[in-house]
């Protein structure tokens, strides 16, 4: 597996691979909220000034992705205030090539750009359904933080807050 930086010409085949990644969660989620997760992650909000869009490429075909946004970023739109630590965002792994680690591999890659940055934390939210991503970030040793949490939709679902001390 290789860990790298996107290239521009392949964005639009990371946010199609986001949504695909995501579809397993629409069936379990209010028709709205879907059609809000499926527009966040399609979005440019990648490419803003210092976001880093890293890629994990496996045999030579791009299995997953996520973007590192820095510290003090609007990261969600005005949901969340600004933090003063860097943010996971978009992690998405395609579902014929979950198993392997690939999702581990770009969240350390995260973690290791924001230690080399002398970042002193790193940060994410996630869906209260994605219970896959939950356990991996707990088990990497991300600590919630409710305070930060909030509800895309007014639907009642919400996006919890983790965060991870870089010691």
């Amino acid at each position: 597996m290789i860990i790298r930086n996107a290239r521009e010409n392949e964005l639009t085949f990371i946010r199609e691979q986001r949504v695909h990644s995501y579809k397993e969660h629409s069936k379990n989620l209010p028709l709205e909220h879907w059609e809000a997760l499926k527009k966040a992650i399609s979005s440019e909000a990648d490419i803003q000034p210092g976001v880093e869009l890293i890629v994990a490429e496996w045999e030579g075909k791009v299995t997953g992705s996520v973007a590192l946004f820095p510290a003090e970023t609007d990261a969600y739109e005005g949901a969340v205030e600004l933090l003063d630590y860097p943010e996971i965002r978009m992690l998405a792994v395609s579902p014929d090539t979950r198993g392997r680690g690939v999702a581990t591999a770009l969240v350390s890659e995260c973690i290791r750009r924001a230690k080399a940055q002398g970042c002193t934390a790193i940060g994410l939210h996630t869906g209260q359904f994605m219970e896959m991503a939950i356990h991996l970030y707990e088990r990497i040793g991300f600590e919630r933080q409710p305070e930060f949490d909030f509800e895309p939709a007014n639907d009642g679902i919400i996006v919890r807050a983790y965060k991870l001390e870089l010691t």
